[in-house]
């Protein structure tokens, strides 16, 4: 597990000295090189929460991952790069059921940084946030075409997000997780990994996907599907999505071309209807 190489996987190049600067880079520089993917699970594969198997496959192999594994071994690299990093658990909001997903449904990331308090959250997809979050305030926090906020009640913290098309709109904030600032490790998140490799209830068995932040947009593939997504602009005040349609045979080729992702064993390309999960939380 080498420092340098990871740096160089995700683009990085500068003076690597912990500051707010680094911090936002190497977090931006990880969501436009890093897919967010779940590729193994429809390959033949399983997850396995290890630091080590991340690495070789992140860097070495140049892959992605879902949550555990994007920000699990993201906190790796913050921590060699000399930053104070707690690991965290968030508990995603369903948008079946509108109830919150159990205890360790996310991982994702506190930085502590000159007195100050940041979320980081490389491992998320849409609508994740490109660069990270004060969590030292309440107040709306713009990032391009997107606002956000951090809400707190009783202990437990909230993130929300206002949908382009309603920004500034009063009171229209729409929650995408919850999350305390408890501290976990890597290895508390090891049964929901394997429940999001196995339940129908889990987008990452039900669909293959595969998403990376690009300049003004994002590219995503899913099931047989290719979308291209451009952001909003001076120009142009809305989103644009262009839809291809894929072919078995035409996936390896797009997800090479377009992703840097070369799998070993064959996809079997799944887009299948999820299902509500039983409401307990």
């Amino acid at each position: 597990m080498d420092l340098e190489k990871y740096l160089a996987r995700i683009g990085f190049r500068g003076p690597a000295e912990p500051s707010l600067e680094l911090l936002r880079s190497v977090h931006t520089c990880h969501l436009m090189s890093v897919p967010f993917e779940d590729l193994t699970v429809h390959s033949g594969g399983r997850v396995q929460l290890k630091l080590p198997l991340l690495y070789d496959k992140i860097v070495n192999h140049r892959r992605g991952g879902f949550c555990f594994e994007n920000n699990g071994l993201f906190s790796w690299l913050l921590t060699k790069l000399g930053f104070q990093v707690t690991v965290l658990s968030g508990q995603v909001k369903n948008s079946f059921t509108g109830y919150y997903g159990p205890p360790f449904d996310h991982l994702i990331l506190l930085v502590e940084l000159e007195g100050r308090r940041w979320l980081c959250d490389v491992g998320f997809g849409v609508p994740g946030f490109s660069v990270p979050l004060s969590l030292d305030t309440e107040d709306p926090q713009e990032q391009g075409h997107r606002v956000y906020r951090i809400s707190k009640d009783m202990g437990i913290h909230f993130l929300e997000w206002q949908k382009e098309e309603n920004r500034g709109v009063a009171g229209d904030w729409h929650e995408i997780y919850k999350f305390t600032l408890d501290p976990r490790c890597l290895e508390d998140f090891a049964e929901m990994c394997q429940y999001h490799q196995s339940s129908p209830s889990s987008i990452f068995f039900c669909k293959s996907l595969c998403t990376v932040l690009r300049p003004g947009g994002r590219l995503t593939y899913i099931g047989h599907r290719l979308i291209a997504t451009t952001f909003p602009s001076e120009e142009r005040g809305h989103v644009v999505e262009t839809v291809t349609d894929l072919k078995d045979e035409e996936i390896p080729g797009v997800l090479a071309e377009k992703f840097g992702i070369v799998l070993h064993s064959p996809l079997i390309a799944k887009d299948e209807k999820i299902t509500p999960p039983p409401v307990i939380y």
